[in-house]
């Protein structure tokens, strides 16, 4: 398969076309942000990290039955992935009180929340990612209904098979972002990325935060954490 030309550069990811139009080469990064690109740095080989782990989870759901972009890995760095359109809304699953959730509400971080929350962000790196409700998705022609309903469903299908699958190496979910893609056809697949950059991952015994808390909050040992994961995923 033939890399073209790059369109598209985020925070963490470039995006290429190929010589296949319905699918594109993504290639993870090293740079880090924080607080929507007020705070920059560099993880080192956190790309190579962020892409094993997305992959092998990706594949993991798709055997239980969650259609997502992923089709192969080709290098430590590169994914061959299906051409989708962004739905532009940050999908986030709670299971414990952290972060914004306990700045906002009051939560102490750490609290057990007794159902999962579900909440939308409106992709807009100007405005700051907002939190918008369903209502705001459908008004701003975001999504449609049926695609919301679709959003949710495969969203705490994917939050039970993740707590499962982490809970077995030691992990716990604390919370996580999502984002769903359109295919050419029009079908809601998860896409983008699940890694420790988009997860609150804490150790379940010593509740030690392996993911990128540890670079917002100037932790310190933030290659550390990244490479725990690996780890624990892969046993290396």
């Amino acid at each position: 398969m033939k890399k073209l030309e790059q369109i598209y550069e985020g925070k963490a990811k470039k995006v290429f076309k190929t010589d296949d139009p319905e699918l594109f080469i993504v290639d993870y990064k090293d740079d880090a942000t924080a607080f929507n690109g007020l705070k920059k740095g560099t993880i080192k080989g956190k790309g190579v990290i962020n892409n094993r782990v997305t992959n092998y989870l990706m594949k993991m759901l798709e055997e239980k039955g969650v259609p997502t972009h992923f089709v192969e890995e080709i290098s430590e760095r590169e994914t061959i992935v299906k051409k989708v359109t962004i739905v532009p809304l940050e999908v986030i699953v709670r299971n414990i009180a952290a972060g914004s959730m306990s700045k906002k509400l009051g939560i102490p971080e750490g609290t057990e929340l007794a159902c999962p929350v579900l909440e939308y962000s409106y992709k807009d790196d100007a405005l700051g990612d907002p939190m918008i409700n369903s209502y705001h998705a459908l008004a701003m022609k975001l999504a449609t209904q049926e695609e919301l309903d679709t959003i949710d469903s495969l969203t705490f299908k994917i939050n039970d098979l993740l707590k499962e699958y982490f809970k077995g190496v030691g992990i716990e979910l604390v919370d996580f972002k999502l984002e769903f893609g359109r295919t050419t056809d029009g079908k809601i697949i998860l896409a983008d990325e699940i890694s420790p950059d988009t997860c609150r991952l804490w150790d379940i015994k010593t509740h030690e935060k392996l993911d990128k808390d540890r670079f917002r909050r100037d932790l310190g040992k933030v290659e550390d954490a990244y490479q725990e994961i690996l780890k624990r995923l892969f046993g290396e």
